[in-house]
């Protein structure tokens, strides 16, 4: 990872902060640095003066003064530093640094942007985990691109990931799939047959009815409670295979398919109810088992086995978690839908009860989708099979348009899909935006080769020297401090802002300054090697959110 132009000079400040002797180490101060919004008041500004002025017990335009006056300008590359205000700080750097990250882009090529911010730290990440019941839909199409954007900006930063799918293949909707994929296998091969009142309709159902009319013929006939098993786990592979190839088409895959059932058998639910009890947070009332969940926060004590000896849904959850830090993550991240807002505290509640801390489980939650096509809403409703399908999505606008649209917005927004704008191929699209920026680098640099031209990596540049350019290669110089805040605070919509403001540094600069000047060779190789370093740098941003980055539009 090469250090950033922001980061040397939050160094330098540092250091000639403990050189002034207002605190001891550089853990005692955190220095923000601002980019200068107005390129007359420098390329970055500070308040650290301001900060320090309760512990200095100084007016902070004198911190401010002190901190210039020791401060080393050859060491942070500084040209000049000016005091405005109360005691802001700004900072004007020499122009020659700015090229000198050109050639370290790339050198670093597909791994620019990476970094050991994350020092290693082992996340468990799981999101999506669909009942496999049916076809993934469009709340499951949101997780699915934030989750994994989130565990592609993870992994860059040095977090060491899991992704986890949690597969819901034990409770009572298996049976429901059950007697529904029996229900259509029966009407496939023209028998009587009833859906059951809470059963599924979707279409896939019917296509699971057919699959097996055709497989096992009048196997099954009459004899549903005999071949109980084989049919639920042909329905379940069914219907897991299907959401596999869909989030494949999706860009996303896991590491670990984590069975339900899978917790039972290993007795880890039981074990869980005992591991509680020998803690004393488990007392019987009515019956049933109860969970001291209230002693932890929660708004009331939580049913972890009802009288009629079934458990109810929290229990292998809690079996899944501990069997999860078992593993050694250091920290569980669960992207969860809306609808399980309320979940979160009695999950918590059964951690810390087992001796964790609280925050060693982060849930994020995934706020409503609404599609807007023509003005008009899209209705969803899973179990009468008119829910709006991630391919049926994908079909409409392209798996680039439904990643990018659904992480631009943080997930814990509601947000409307417009799918109009989704499929224009104007600068007002987002998407097309950003990877029109980059098809733009493509074109130059093909462009350029064509005509003889190739690019100049070096250390230092003298053609480089334009304001906009500058501005181009100063936001490049920030992404990798991008990747590691957006990793850090889980918000993978960080990069879109990022991709946006580039994109729109670039195209500005496009039109400000002629790249290809066939006239001078030496000019035209210089400024090619800052355009390949900000396609780089572009294809890298838009990979961290699963989104392509075409070379022609």
């Amino acid at each position: 990872m090469i250090q950033t132009l922001k980061e040397n000079l939050k160094n330098e400040i540092k250091e000639t902060v403990i050189k002034c002797g207002y605190v001891s180490c550089e853990e005692d101060i955190n220095v923000i640095l601002e980019n200068a919004k107005d390129a007359k008041h420098g390329d970055y500004s500070t308040n650290i003066a301001m900060q320090l002025t309760k512990r200095a017990k100084k007016n902070p335009r004198i911190i401010a003064e002190e901190i210039v006056k020791n401060f080393d300008t050859n060491k942070a590359d500084v040209a000049k530093i000016e005091i405005a205000g109360p005691g802001f700080i700004n900072f004007f750097l020499k122009k020659t640094v700015f090229t000198k990250s050109i050639k370290g882009i790339i050198d670093l090529g597909d791994d620019y942007g990476k970094s050991n911010s994350g020092k290693g730290l082992k996340y468990n990440v799981e999101y999506v985990s669909a009942n496999p019941t049916g076809d993934l839909h469009l709340g499951h199409a949101r997780g699915a691109a934030l989750g994994d954007s989130l565990c592609r900006l993870l992994s860059k930063a040095g977090y060491d990931v899991t992704r986890e799918y949690y597969v819901n293949d034990a409770g009572n909707q298996i049976h429901n799939l059950v007697v529904s994929a029996y229900a259509r296998y029966l009407e496939a091969l023209g028998n009587e047959s009833k859906m059951p009142e809470d059963g599924y309709y979707g279409p896939d159902i019917i296509l699971l009815g057919q699959m097996m009319a055709e497989k096992y013929k009048e196997q099954f006939v009459g004899k549903l409670d005999e071949n109980y098993d084989l049919i639920r786990q042909i329905s379940l592979d069914y219907e897991l295979d299907k959401i596999k190839k869909d989030l494949n088409m999706f860009g996303v895959e896991f590491d670990l398919f984590t069975s339900e059932k899978s917790i039972y058998d290993k007795n880890l639910v039981k074990e869980s109810i005992d591991l509680l009890q020998s803690k004393g947070y488990i007392y019987e009332k009515d019956g049933a088992i109860w969970f001291r969940s209230t002693d932890f926060g929660d708004d009331k004590d939580r049913v972890l086995k009802k009288s009629d000896g079934s458990y109810t849904y929290l229990t292998p959850d809690i079996a899944n978690h501990i069997e999860k830090l078992n593993r050694g993550n250091d920290k569980l991240v669960d992207i969860w839908g809306a609808d399980h807002h309320g979940y979160i505290a009695r999950v918590k509640a059964a951690m810390q009860a087992l001796g964790y801390e609280a925050d060693k489980l982060e849930v994020d939650i995934i706020q409503m989708v609404r599609l807007i096509k023509d003005g008009e809403e899209f209705k969803m409703s899973k179990r009468t099979g008119k829910a709006v399908t991630i391919r049926d999505l994908v079909d409409e606008v392209g798996v680039d348009a439904v990643r990018y649209f659904f992480v631009m917005r943080s997930g814990e927004t509601q947000m409307d899909f417009d799918l109009d704008l989704a499929t224009k191929k104007s600068n007002e699209n987002p998407v097309y935006y950003a990877q029109y920026a980059h098809a733009r680098t493509c074109s130059i640099l093909r462009q350029a080769k064509e005509k003889g031209f190739s690019v100049d990596v070096k250390e230092n540049y003298e053609f480089i020297n334009h304001e906009k350019e500058y501005e181009v290669i100063k936001l490049m110089g920030e992404f990798p401090n991008v990747v590691a805040d957006a990793a850090a605070k889980r918000r993978p919509h960080l990069i879109c802002n990022y991709v946006n403001d580039l994109a729109t540094a670039f195209h500005s600069l496009y039109n400000a300054e002629k790249v290809i000047n066939e006239e001078d060779n030496a000019k035209t190789n210089e400024k090619l090697a800052l355009i390949q370093a900000l396609e780089i740098t572009i294809k890298n941003a838009l990979n961290l959110i699963g989104v392509s980055a075409p070379e022609r539009m």
